[in-house]
């Protein structure tokens, strides 16, 4: 590898680093075409599939909690091969899982992986160039969003293929075992991140910590001009001398009261970012949409519209953060957030089911007609009074296998009003509580106590995203779906008060003078 210096090496390192917020976007939502396969293949109860779904951000706030310490120990680049690994391991492993647990356990593997989720951007901010560093880590933000989209688009290729007949469909088995095909396909960009890690420098900053100075300068010899090369060693020396304080030290600074009012709003904000559903949307989103009666397909086509208006409405966000200011855009997203849910609550709410007999002639012959035929011309107000009656005709197992085709052929519903309820919470989400929660976080905090207190309120957002990925599918089961969306946008009206009330702006100030406010 050449050590002289190129005008664009930072950026193709960054290029390659972001592949991890890609691969983390990718693995998250990838489940999302799988549910619907894996509950009646493995007879799933709504506890065990909300595990299934949870694991990796489970694993996550392990992750987080380990990453950065491992990262100081052994050097960015050699963790960053080790996620990459995992993230392979785990595709291949969710792929041929032979049943419930193994599958849990290789997801719970790949959600180790999730610390790429804060190494990658610590890696490219200690490469970039001080005024290239914002965009250089928004492209990993950029990319985590992309990754989604891509994962949505993926499961509906895999999907329409699958039902294809083609010969090649049946000699690789896509058409028995079209999920394992969706998990799998993640082992490809995982494995091409890791081959493309080698070709990435280590950062000069873990350089410097551990004293290999002459490697240090090697390195910043290739990303700065050599006029920069010893003003920038000398700073990021300068830079470790002042964090040379404890951790533990650092960390119980978090819990003074002068720093009470940061933290209770971050905690509200890492809350909020998640109790208003965002990832049950995401990670189910193909099983949401089965539920206003579309079919399969027309389920996974719209989840990639899910995708598109994630990354449209990013880079809104994006241009719009600096001009319009944090607290504004927040506002903003949230009452969109409110309205968005209650829309898709209200959509559900007036749906009717009702099935009839030239419905119930036209489905697959697997459904077991005669147990539903006292069913026929009876009219259900809700989906709970729907689905217990069809779980009392059909059992457990039968109601799982063949529920969304039966919805299909029973409801009365007005699918649009669900479907612009569930894409305005996502565009007003991409533009407010997504970017700027991330952007709060950096600003809110002194610099002395800010890896510490990120590391506590990022232990409250992936909490709160585990519980909403695991209890969703029992919210479904047990309060109905109107009613789950009603309790989001509820989350939503409690976030919308307490930011109101307790966040300052935050644009155009510099770190000490958001210190002299908040602390």
């Amino acid at each position: 590898m050449s050590t002289a210096y190129r005008p664009h090496s930072a950026l193709r390192y960054a290029a390659v680093v972001s592949l991890g917020g890609f691969l983390f976007g990718f693995d998250a939502s990838v489940i999302s075409g799988v549910v619907s396969f894996i509950v009646p293949q493995f007879g799933l109860n709504e506890w065990q599939l909300g595990l299934v779904v949870g694991a990796p951000t489970l694993a996550g706030m392990i992750a987080a909690l380990a990453g950065s310490p491992l990262a100081d120990v052994i050097g960015r680049r050699r963790v960053l091969l080790i996620l990459a690994l995992l993230y392979t391991v785990s595709a291949v492993a969710s792929a041929l899982a032979p049943g419930y647990e193994v599958l849990v356990l290789a997801r719970f593997v790949g959600g180790l992986a999730f610390a790429s989720l804060g190494i990658a951007p610590m890696y490219i901010g200690e490469i970039a160039p001080r005024e290239k560093r914002g965009m250089m880590v928004s492209v990993n933000q950029l990319n985590i969003v992309v990754g989604f989209s891509v994962a949505y688009f993926a499961n509906y290729f895999v999907l329409r293929a699958s039902q294809s007949r083609a010969p090649w469909v049946t000699a690789v088995g896509l058409d028995e075992n079209a999920w394992r095909w969706m998990l799998g396909i993640e082992a490809v960009p995982a494995a091409l991140w890791f081959l493309l890690l080698f070709l990435v420098p280590e950062s000069p900053r873990w350089l410097v910590m551990k004293r290999r100075i002459a490697e240090a300068r090697d390195v910043l010899g290739k990303l700065k001009p050599p006029a920069r090369v010893g003003p920038d060693l000398e700073e990021i020396r300068a830079s470790l001398a002042q964090a040379g304080e404890k951790l533990l030290d650092r960390l119980r600074e978090v819990f003074l009261p002068a720093l009470r009012l940061p933290l209770i709003i971050g905690i509200i904000a890492a809350i909020a970012q998640q109790a208003t559903g965002i990832n049950a949307v995401y990670f189910y989103a193909p099983t949401i949409f089965e539920q206003s009666g579309v079919g399969t397909n027309v389920a996974f086509a719209q989840a990639t519209l899910i995708g598109i208006i994630n990354i449209i409405f990013t880079v809104v966000a994006m241009v719009l953060i600096d001009r319009l200011g944090r607290r504004p855009l927040l506002m903003i997203g949230l009452a969109g957030v409110i309205l968005s849910t209650a829309v898709a609550g209200y959509g559900f709410r007036q749906a009717t089911y009702e099935l009839t007999e030239p419905a119930l002639s036209g489905l697959s012959a697997e459904v077991d007609r005669q147990a539903l035929e006292p069913l026929i011309g009876r009219s259900f107000d809700d989906d709970l009074g729907f689905k217990r009656a069809l779980t009392q005709a059909l059992g457990d197992q039968g109601a799982r296998e063949h529920g969304a085709a039966l919805t299909q052929a029973a409801i009365d519903i007005d699918h649009a009003l669900v479907l612009v309820g569930i894409l305005g919470f996502v565009a007003f989400f991409a533009f407010s509580l997504g970017p700027v929660y991330w952007c709060l976080l950096s600003e809110i905090f002194p610099t002395r106590v800010r890896g510490p207190a990120l590391a506590v309120v990022g232990l409250f957002n992936a909490g709160t995203s585990f519980l909403v990925q695991f209890i969703f599918p029992w919210e479904l089961a047990s309060l109905g779906n109107a009613a789950t969306f009603f309790v989001y946008s509820g989350f939503g009206v409690v976030a919308l008060v307490l930011l109101g009330w307790l966040l300052p702006e935050t644009k155009g100030k510099s770190l000490e003078e958001l210190e002299a406010v908040l602390v």
